[in-house]
């Protein structure tokens, strides 16, 4: 246990790479039994993983903000580290990821047949980069990691991707690479200024307040396009698209949640004033974002743009929490992040499943699949009702705590984030009723056989964890709670003494 606790996080990050080269070593990776080796390698490389982040959770101190599983080797120079831990903001972003790496492996069964070695290898080395993003503690040491998983990911669009896949990869890396090449100059001028690259270091650092505004729009510039945000999310939709099944869900899962964990572990704790005096422009943008592309989605006639659009509009949910300052605003964005990760995940996946049966994405193909895929249907609602915000699945909690977040802050952020909310019933429940209910009448509809054993085993601890996370939000929350009021109450005590007060009124009054 010992050796666990001093090496856990490097083992999480090794043992997909370990997978990756057992792979790598299989000849004849065209036969099918080799096919099936390298499938099983794979699956039993995420399983581990996932195990040890259970490791992880289980051994993590709920009570401090400070980091734990700390790992500190000196890489390049002296000046730059292999500087890695967890603390309340990092640590489920990585037991999410390693919770829905077996899925997405499961997910590929059958659905891919082609260069199915180099897919493996790649999505294995994908979980390290993100893995490693959320546990790096010293800033090129994160650079390296954040800008690392643009590659396979690129790859897995560009190669096993739809008919304009290469057009979606290129839109893609061209829109994150350029946010991020800002971010790389922001970094190099606080290496220079701080004289290191220990991001617990410059968290401490104090910045110039008239620096911070460049500082803090470099930044910006990458998260924003990364989570991504309203006008720059227009690669998203493209990219999902032309995505494999298993590329959404780890892009929508996971990938897109960098952005809003940037924000959480470099834009508030480095860059406090500046992020105080633009909060405005990133909760107008949020807004707008919330609203517009909910409007979009409810005209979409491709599922896969509609669920990507939604995307967006949950994202622009998860910026306003961050934005509005305040502890209920922060926790709920975090946790709506960990809940979109398992619900929109849950919904690629669902789209996956039909469109391995009929290849197409078109809503007009489908209709009255309740008829015949009983199973699926009840899958497919239970999860668009979580995505909604159902009371007792993980949506409604993550919403319900921005809400309250925002209307602590602002009662018109609180009024355009509810209208969101009613905009995002009415897209996803439009959807249902068109793909699921009504006559069944396409022969080829007709022919569609119901969830298999397979598509079984995936959903089934999907289900499990939206409703714990809807049921029992408190076992997600504790993780979190020491280390957002810590964030608060360094980079933010104004804010944090109004909290106080607030509630200490709300109870006088009671």
């Amino acid at each position: 246990m010992e050796f666990l606790d001093n090496y856990l996080l490097s083992l999480m990050m090794l043992a997909p790479l370990v997978g990756a080269l057992f792979i790598l070593m299989i000849r004849n990776p065209d036969k099918d039994v080799e096919k099936r080796n390298i499938r099983q390698v794979a699956l039993l490389t995420t399983v581990v993983t996932f195990i040890l982040s259970m490791f992880l959770w289980a051994g993590f101190d709920n009570s401090t903000a400070e980091f734990q599983f700390v790992e500190k080797y000196k890489w390049i120079g002296d000046s730059i580290s292999y500087y890695i831990g967890v603390d309340g903001i990092s640590v489920l972003f990585i037991i999410l990821t390693a919770f829905l790496m077996p899925i997405v492996i499961l997910s590929s069964w059958e659905a891919v047949e082609t260069r199915v070695k180099e897919y493996m290898i790649a999505f294995l080395v994908l979980e390290t980069l993100m893995i490693g993003v959320f546990s790096a503690l010293d800033i090129f040491l994160f650079y390296v990691f954040f800008e690392g998983g643009l590659i396979p990911m690129y790859l897995i669009i560009g190669v096993w991707g739809g008919v304009n896949r290469i057009y979606a990869s290129f839109k893609f890396f061209l829109y994150t690479l350029l946010g991020s090449v800002f971010m790389l100059i922001a970094v190099l001028y606080m290496f220079i200024e701080a004289g290191t690259t220990d991001i617990p270091a410059l968290m401490e650092h104090g910045f110039d307040p008239n620096v911070q505004t460049w500082l803090w729009f470099a930044f910006f510039a990458s998260f924003a396009v990364k989570m991504p945000m309203w006008p720059v999310h227009t690669w998203l939709p493209d990219a999902h698209v032309q995505a494999p099944t298993a590329g959404s869900v780890i892009l929508a899962g996971v990938l897109l949640k960098m952005g809003g964990y940037g924000f959480l572990r470099f834009s508030l704790p480095m860059f406090p004033e500046a992020t105080q005096e633009f909060a405005w422009l990133v909760l107008a943008l949020s807004i707008i974002a919330v609203i517009y592309t909910s409007l979009v989605a409810l005209v979409q006639e491709d599922i896969k743009k509609l669920i990507a659009y939604s995307s967006v509009a949950h994202m622009g949910f998860v910026t306003i929490g961050i934005f509005v300052l305040n502890t209920n605003g922060i926790e709920g964005s975090i946790f709506q992040m960990l809940s979109h990760g398992v619900v929109s995940g849950a919904l690629f996946l669902g789209v996956g499943v039909i469109y391995d049966r009929l290849h197409t994405r078109e809503i007009k193909r489908y209709g009255g699949l309740a008829n015949n895929m009983k199973l699926y249907a009840v899958t497919f609602v239970f999860f668009s009702m979580a995505s909604i915000g159902l009371p007792g699945t993980s949506g409604f909690v993550g919403e319900f705590i921005v809400l309250n977040g925002a209307f602590t802050y602002n009662s018109w952020v609180a009024f355009g984030a509810a209208f969101g909310v009613i905009l995002g019933a009415a897209y996803m429940l439009y959807l249902v009723w068109r793909l699921l209910f009504g006559e069944l009448t396409k022969d080829d509809v007709k022919a569609m056989p119901d969830l298999n054993l397979r598509e079984k085993v995936i959903f089934a601890p999907l289900i499990a964890v939206v409703i714990w996370m809807g049921v029992y939000p408190n076992s997600f929350l504790e993780p979190i709670h020491a280390s957002v009021a810590n964030l608060i109450d360094k980079n933010f005590p104004i804010v944090a003494e109004e909290q106080v007060n607030t509630t200490a009124a709300s109870q006088a009054s009671h």
